[in-house]
């Protein structure tokens, strides 16, 4: 059978219904961040800002909430960066990103510490953290070790970042504990959990190549492929011939449905994956968004399902500042959302 071919209009469709930026969804927040595939939270309000424009009545305290009941936790995940996700999910990622991930710190630290070196700090970092969570700047004086291996010991120990950091009230994520000491993470299998990063991924994302899929976990596509094979997924082309998968029964909106106006923040993970296949970020802006003083990206807003510009909050509301110059309609949408926006920084 001819696989469907797939616009990259219809993909900028999917990928806005899959991050529920068509319209605001009536979900829990771990409900919401399962349905996205997870949130970057480098930048602790990162994660506020983008449930608020995704759900529906968001609040800043109940994502602080949230944290505090353990019903989603804070970690360092796909791409090696802290992400947001439910605590139902955290330890079927953790053990997908795994091998990977402790592969490719081995690489690249090389000259600086080897396995056996990683395993035995490991051991001591859990001593130290069996009777609670402690700040970074205790562990790291503790350890007494070069920061590279520092930086790297959160791939051979489960750790999460404990509120109150990480949270809107206090933005540093300085506060390490053990997974397994603060929620329940039952053995998971890689292919387990290669499984459930493709699931997520395509559930939030739209049809994807393995190669994107592959960007997106930070899991090489050789390790997705066999995994890939076994599921049931169907499968569609892009407009150069691609094969792209998806999960059935999944929304796929036609290719003319209306995209509002959406604001994103800074680190969120849509300009960072298959935005290319997409266009969510046309190509002639996207050195406004990612330079070499801004590698984090800038928070931006969307026009039509595309980055059109940036915003800022100034005098206790949000302000935009058009790439280009908007139709009317878009224009003003744009500033009535700012000024209907009280609980975005």
């Amino acid at each position: 059978m001819t696989e469907r071919t797939l616009s990259q209009r219809e993909r900028n469709r999917a990928l806005l219904a899959r991050q529920l930026l068509l319209e605001p969804a009536d979900l829990s927040i771990p409900r919401a961040v399962e349905r996205i595939g997870g949130l970057q939270a480098q930048y602790a309000p990162s994660a506020y800002i983008g449930l608020w424009t995704r759900l529906k009545g968001f609040r800043r305290s109940a994502l602080t909430a949230a944290l505090e009941r353990r019903s989603v936790v804070q970690g360092t995940l796909m791409r090696s960066t802290i992400h947001l996700v439910s605590a139902r999910d955290y330890p079927a990622l953790a053990a997908g990103v795994r091998a990977a991930r402790r592969g490719w710190w081995l690489r690249a630290a090389r000259r600086t510490a080897d396995e056996d070196t990683m395993v035995r700090t490991a051991e001591r970092l859990r001593d130290l953290l069996a009777g609670g969570p402690l700040p970074r700047r205790e562990l790291v004086r503790i350890l007494d070790v070069e920061p590279a291996i520092w930086n790297g010991l959160g791939l051979w120990v489960d750790l999460v970042r404990v509120p109150p950091s990480g949270t809107w009230e206090r933005r540093s994520a300085d506060l390490y504990g053990l997974a397994d000491a603060w929620m329940d993470v039952p053995e998971v299998t890689e292919a387990e959990g290669n499984d459930l990063l493709i699931r997520r991924y395509l559930g939030g994302s739209g049809p994807s190549t393995t190669k994107e899929i592959s960007g997106w976990s930070g899991v090489p596509g050789p390790h997705l492929e066999g995994v890939l094979a076994r599921m049931r997924l169907r499968r569609f082309r892009g407009e150069r011939g691609e094969v792209l998968h998806d999960l059935h029964r999944a929304p796929l909106p036609a290719a003319d449905t209306p995209a509002p106006i959406r604001f994103l923040p800074t680190w969120d993970a849509t300009l960072l994956i298959n935005e290319r296949a997409t266009q969510i970020l046309p190509e002639h802006h996207r050195p406004r968004v990612f330079n070499t003083k801004t590698p984090h990206s800038v928070p931006t807003f969307l026009v039509d399902g595309q980055v059109a510009g940036t915003w800022h909050v100034e005098g206790g509301r949000v302000r935009v500042e058009p790439f280009e110059r908007l139709l009317r309609g878009g224009s003003d949408h744009a500033r009535r959302r700012g000024r209907t926006a009280p609980h975005v920084p």
